[in-house]
């Protein structure tokens, strides 16, 4: 089983330096083999945004050794809770000033932290993800390298991926879309182009325009702040794609971007997934206009429906195994069967085009009556970025930029709206809304201080 092309390259954006072709095959080899002589099991990496990061991902992939990607800046205490639920058998890139807990030892000076009797993880694990950044306490998403591999294969399909294509680094790789996009790149014989900088850097777009990017990957935050600082894809005449993931898009900048993209010559295209199934559809640029509000099909080996209670469900090849929350669980096999239930409300038109219609557990009761808080925000988001979540006795929104009378203004709006008291809604200014790493909202922490 092979993800990487042999066509295949790695760019650092930050030398100009190049892998490709059996270069890179024989850093991969040899991130492998380096892999292979260490105790058998779980291996903990931070994924930082560099070209030795990929390599080692790619190493482990090769070697079939299950490797788990974290957030580079995950914490101490959450990297130590992490090796005591887990027992992995190697963490790479330890703390250099923490001492190794109980069962594991320092090798390669302070590269590794190893563990010879760990637990030995199922034969078809491939690939972990978080579900909550880097702190909280995640679930870790169990991933067959088949599935991963059937992902990258699908997505390069559905994106019409070439050995042309140039993607730069926009998202973290340990975050699914940022992983996805690497993935698929490789697997058709692209290029990543592999950068650290933001979106919103000049360095970022130096390096996009001097190695001829074609498609860039954002979530709606990057669209709206792109949007604020006045992005021209017009002035990046290599970019024919754009692709967004994430989360909904409010429908203005929708049209903008994709009004945008056409006058440049390319085109954007919307796509849904989750980080238990990694990219489940995508709408064709070509039919945007007429689905404007659609997240598309089934990506190519999948299949969408609807169940009694309006939840969305997927069934594909790229489905994760299951959840795991301790050492256990890594070595179940496939719980799922290639189904899952998204957790998301939608309907399908009678071309299978999926809509979207909220979450199934974003619900809140303001006197008594069931609001849906993804509705809340849609019906606020022409104000800007807002986010709203439950507080102990009514729902509490969250503004980016707006001053105490303009928060009393959305509260009545809102209770207007949904003819309700506004003294159910609490609306609260923000300078900026907290993000994790993946560019999503951090809605645990704004329920923590709701």
């Amino acid at each position: 089983m092979t993800l990487v092309h042999p066509y295949a390259r790695l760019i650092d954006a930050r030398s100009g330096r190049e892998l490709a072709g059996r270069a890179l095959a024989a850093r991969i080899e040899a991130a492998a083999e380096e892999l292979s002589a260490l105790p058998a099991g779980l291996l903990l990496a931070p994924m930082p945004t560099e070209v030795p990061a990929v390599v080692r991902y790619l190493g482990a992939l090769a070697s079939a050794r299950p490797i788990a990607l974290l957030d580079p800046a995950i914490s101490r205490e959450a990297l130590l809770e992490l090796v005591r639920r887990f027992v992995p058998a190697v963490v790479a890139d330890p703390p250099g000033d923490a001492d190794p807990p109980a069962g594991h030892h320092r090798a390669g000076g302070s590269r590794w932290w190893v563990r010879p009797d760990a637990p030995l993880p199922h034969p078809d694990l491939g690939v972990l993800l978080t579900t909550s950044g880097s702190t909280g306490n995640p679930k870790l998403v169990r991933l067959a390298r088949a599935a991963v591999l059937a992902n990258a294969r699908s997505v390069a399909e559905s994106l019409r991926l070439t050995p042309g294509d140039v993607a730069p680094t926009s998202l973290p790789m340990h975050y699914t879309y940022g992983l996805s996009t690497l993935n698929s790149h490789l697997s058709r014989g692209a290029a990543v182009l592999v950068t650290p900088a933001s979106v919103l850097d000049r360095a970022f777009w130096g390096a996009a325009d001097t190695h001829r990017a074609t498609l860039l990957s954002a979530v709606p935050y990057q669209f709206e702040m792109l949007h604020r600082t006045g992005f021209d894809p017009a002035a990046h005449p290599a970019l024919r794609a754009i692709t967004q993931a994430g989360a909904r898009l409010r429908t203005e900048l929708v049209v903008h971007f994709a009004e945008r993209m056409r006058a440049a010559g390319g085109h954007l295209i919307k796509m849904y997934g989750m980080t238990e199934a990694p990219r489940i559809s995508v709408l064709p640029p070509e039919r945007l206009a007429e689905k404007l509000s659609s997240v598309g099909q089934a990506i190519p080996g999948g299949a969408l429906s609807v169940a009694d209670d309006g939840e969305v469900v997927y069934r594909g090849p790229n489905v994760m195994m299951g959840y795991a929350l301790s050492a256990d669980d890594l070595a179940r096999g496939d719980d799922l069967g290639g189904r899952i239930r998204t957790g998301d409300l939608g309907h399908l038109d009678e071309e299978g085009f999926l809509y979207l219609d909220g979450r199934l557990k974003r619900i809140a009761k303001v006197f008594g009556v069931r609001v849906n808080l993804d509705d809340i925000e849609r019906l606020l988001r022409g104000r800007g970025p807002v986010a709203a979540v439950t507080g102990d006795d009514r729902v509490v929104v969250w503004a980016e930029g707006v001053d105490t009378a303009t928060c009393g203004e959305l509260a009545r709006d809102l209770a207007d709206r949904l003819n309700l008291h506004w003294s159910g809604f609490d609306v609260r200014g923000i300078d900026r809304l907290p993000l994790l790493g993946t560019g999503k909202v951090d809605y645990r922490l704004l329920e923590a201080q709701a």
